[in-house]
């Protein structure tokens, strides 16, 4: 990242490290602004080098409790360090009309998920090096049980998918309220998907996108 950033400046950058050795690094046209860096991980060392380096710390869906603590240490360190961090989160949505019609696409989801399948990508998580990958499946244990866990947000994704494994489960307004829950912790940037991609975002769109604008979140 230094020597990126360094690359993006107006004069020849030069960089001596242990891993690399960089002379005269530049683009053609210097970025005016230069991007900001977004950056996560949540092994010690991954939050060292956001709180030295990054603009924008981001995190998993974990629960709201497991957010807070980890913006609290994030804090902690880029205070250390002499910097403020923004930060962001990463989660699937599945918004609808009513609660109960979300909830039900969830559970076709989970009958769509064979016993072998989740078997098989729980084995793969378990033994990944990744913290996240491991808080990521910890929060379900790869049981079909108690996937909720924490008001609209469900891990069934995780069942199956190696890195974001939770989504936004409900009503409009439970996932505007909850979206609502994660700026107040600090979050300021939501990275958001939803399968499929498209219908999903027409879900979101129309249903969730005006009361977020109606609650000055947008």
């Amino acid at each position: 990242i230094t020597v990126l950033r360094g690359a993006w400046g107006s004069q020849p950058f030069d960089f001596h490290g242990e891993h690399y050795r960089i002379a005269g690094a530049a683009t053609v046209k210097p970025p005016d602004p230069p991007p900001e860096i977004f950056f996560g991980g949540a092994s010690p060392a991954a939050e060292r080098v956001a709180a030295r380096h990054a603009d924008v710390y981001l995190t998993w869906g974990e629960t709201p409790g497991q957010v807070a603590e980890r913006i609290d240490r994030m804090r902690t360190l880029a205070d250390e360090a002499q910097r403020q961090l923004r930060f962001g989160i990463r989660l699937h949505v599945i918004s609808r009309d009513t609660s109960e019609e979300a909830w039900a696409v969830t559970d076709r989801m989970l009958d769509a998920m064979s016993d072998d399948v989740i078997a098989l990508a729980q084995s793969q998580f378990l033994s990944a090096e990744s913290v996240g990958q491991r808080r990521m499946a910890a929060l379900h244990g790869g049981s079909r049980e108690n996937l909720v866990v924490s008001p609209n947000l469900w891990a069934g994704f995780g069942l199956v998918r190696s890195g974001a494994g939770t989504a936004l489960v409900g009503s409009h307004r439970e996932v505007a309220d909850r979206i609502a829950e994660y700026h107040r912790l600090g979050i300021d940037h939501f990275i958001l998907s939803g399968q499929p991609h498209l219908e999903e975002a027409y879900w979101f769109g129309e249903g969730v996108f005006p009361l977020l604008r109606g609650d000055g979140l947008i």
